[in-house]
């Protein structure tokens, strides 16, 4: 479904970015608006699927997951049972936040969050228990600089 995106869409959606907790008479006030306008909206949005699900974020080394590796993945399999077991067993894994395909030399790349290395070793021995893979890469986050799941609007 399209949906056309204007003006009040755009401050309706960064509040919610900013803050998806905050009451409907709030965001109402901070873009100009009454609650009912707001609501439509939003449903109106959430209908056309520009609002997917509303999650919360939770502080991962607050929690003891205090390692994140990007993990980057080269393959020579490239047929469709492989692919659908290595999906099978990204989607299967928790410690997988993000996974990617991508064009160039190498063919996915993850982002893993677990507690320490030897965790991330768990992991790694597990995955290639289940599909084979050519070669992987694992490199280990130093610092986190910026994290956002916020889109520029």
């Amino acid at each position: 479904m399209s949906v056309r995106i204007d003006d009040v869409d755009r401050k309706i959606l960064a509040e919610l970015q900013r803050d998806a907790a905050q009451s409907l008479d709030d965001i109402a006030a901070k873009i100009g608006s009454s609650k009912t306008p707001v609501w439509n909206r939003i449903k109106k949005l959430k209908g056309a699927g520009v609002i997917g699900q509303t999650t919360v974020m939770l502080d991962a080394e607050a929690l003891g997951f205090e390692a994140c590796f990007f993990v980057l993945i080269r393959t020579s399999e490239h047929e469709a049972e492989w692919q659908r077991k290595f999906l099978q067993a990204l989607r299967n894994r928790p410690e997988v936040q993000e996974a990617h395909r991508l064009a160039g030399d190498i063919d996915y790349i993850l982002k893993v969050r677990v507690k320490n290395a030897r965790a991330y070793d768990a992991f790694y021995q597990a995955l290639i228990s289940e599909v084979r893979v050519h070669n992987v890469t694992a490199l280990l986050s130093m610092e986190e600089i910026k994290s956002t799941v916020a889109l520029p609007l």
